[in-house]
């Protein structure tokens, strides 16, 4: 058994939805434009970071000619078209319903911009109103992004709720430091090219959403 939770808390790209790979696709075409390879090594050093900060790293790393401004223009040429098309990875909507029919609380935490998650969220109204707070990456309360802990404890207020008694989903490094200094529980379901290892500080590292026992956290069982 793990602590005993009262409110959920879900990042939202390449967790709830496979934006990640769209993602990889995008850069990937951009930087291959200047002889560059856009590897797992770099995939792990911009998940859960903002689009300014992802373009920053991506920049420096490759040294890309680019102003970060100028790699988002191209960016977002690309990647728009493709938001509509993310899909919900395993489990993620049944979960939610599961906890939902149960009266959990449950919120999003994402670094992405509240344009982009429209964007994304757009044929998966459904599943995503059952969720009660958004926090996304420009909000105006939110001074820093991951792996601060400003996201995660501006969700837990606005959930009037006591951090320790929150689980987190996330699937990068940045969410989850984010999440262990804000106290909160943090189950990991990372890329499958990811090493594990650098997750051991997760409460819990699972391969899907499947895998994921509400009970073993003191929430209702799946039927």
């Amino acid at each position: 058994m793990f602590k005993s939770i009262t409110h959920v808390i879900y990042d939202m790209d390449g967790l709830l939805l496979d934006t990640e790979s769209l993602n990889e696709q995008v850069n990937s075409e951009i930087v291959q434009r200047y002889g560059k390879s856009f590897d797992a090594k770099l995939k792990i050093a911009i998940a859960g970071r903002t689009t300014i900060d992802s373009a920053r790293i991506i920049i420096d790393t490759l040294s890309i000619p680019l102003t970060v401004e100028e790699y988002i223009v191209e960016r977002n040429k690309l990647l728009y078209p493709l938001y509509s098309t993310a899909q919900a990875l395993p489990g993620t909507r049944e979960l939610i319903q599961h906890l939902a029919k149960h009266k959990i609380p449950q919120a999003i935490a994402s670094s992405s911009t509240r344009k982009h998650f429209e964007m994304k969220m757009v044929n998966h109204q459904q599943w995503s109103n059952m969720i009660q707070v958004m926090t996304l990456g420009d909000d105006p309360e939110l001074k820093r992004g991951k792996p601060a802990p400003d996201i995660f404890l501006l969700t837990a207020q606005r959930l009037n709720a006591d951090p320790r008694q929150c689980l987190v989903f996330e699937d990068s490094l940045a969410g989850m430091k984010a999440a262990i200094a804000a106290e909160m529980s943090v189950v990991i379901i990372p890329d499958p090219v990811f090493d594990k290892q650098p997750f051991q500080d997760a409460t819990q590292v699972l391969n899907s959403m499947t895998e994921f026992n509400p009970q073993a956290w003191n929430l209702p069982g799946m039927s």
